[in-house]
């Protein structure tokens, strides 16, 4: 099996039972995840800031304003703290106490650097639109060398890694077996609408299929 190697970060020490290290499950959970959450610390306050992000192989890119604190701050080699969570269903137990979801969660830990080259800079925003929407990059005007120079894209490296996931029942306690309250799980998962055409749009042009009927992020995407 192929698998991260274990650090003290990455370790999973609440229910470690839950945790994985295996890089093919870390890298579906970061392909099929539309957001990410970067976590860092500045002058000793924490922050989070949700993301979009693409992974590359072993390496996660994600985008910004120049001007956004996180970016700033990781430009400068500050250690970050990437998750992704995919919730898979709700589980409702017979007592309130073993309530809990079933999910698949991914954790990540480096430092990001500033991705300076413009091809690199391009290829990374194409992925990152092709993980949204597969096939989408094809139809839009590609950004301008005054937008590349308005984004900043930072690569973190996914050399340290873990996973965690819940799936199955709930697990009641045994004395809890008997009482008549329905237990069980609900699963749930992403579902897009119909497309709502923007009102300056030509009548004519009519929705894509990737549009129509959207699949969800990472297929089709560039992942390795």
């Amino acid at each position: 099996m192929d698998e991260f190697p274990r650090t003290d970060r990455t370790t999973v020490r609440r229910l470690p039972a839950r945790g994985s290290y295996d890089r093919e499950l870390i890298h579906s959970i970061l392909d099929q995840g539309m957001v990410c959450h970067v976590g860092f610390v500045v002058d000793g306050r924490p922050f989070v800031i949700p993301t979009l992000h693409v992974r590359l192989g072993d390496r996660l890119y994600f985008h910004g304003s120049p001007g956004s604190r996180m970016l700033k701050s990781m430009a400068g080699g500050i250690d970050v703290c990437v998750t992704v969570t995919i919730v898979d269903g709700l589980v409702l137990a017979r007592s309130a106490f073993h309530h809990s979801i079933n999910y698949r969660s991914a954790v990540v830990f480096g430092t990001a650097r500033v991705v300076d080259d413009p091809d690199e800079k391009t290829r990374a925003l194409h992925a990152l639109t092709e993980h949204l929407v597969a096939g989408r990059w094809q139809d839009v005007r590609t950004p301008s060398p005054g937008e590349l120079k308005a984004t900043t894209v930072l690569l973190l490296a996914i050399d340290e890694a873990s996973a965690k996931v819940r799936t199955g029942p709930p697990i009641d306690d045994e004395e809890d077996l008997a009482i008549p309250c329905w237990a069980g799980v609900v699963p749930l998962a992403m579902a897009a609408g119909e497309p709502v055409s923007c009102p300056r749009l030509a009548p004519e042009v009519e929705p894509p299929p990737y549009a129509r009927s959207y699949p969800g992020p990472g297929d089709g995407s560039p992942g390795d």
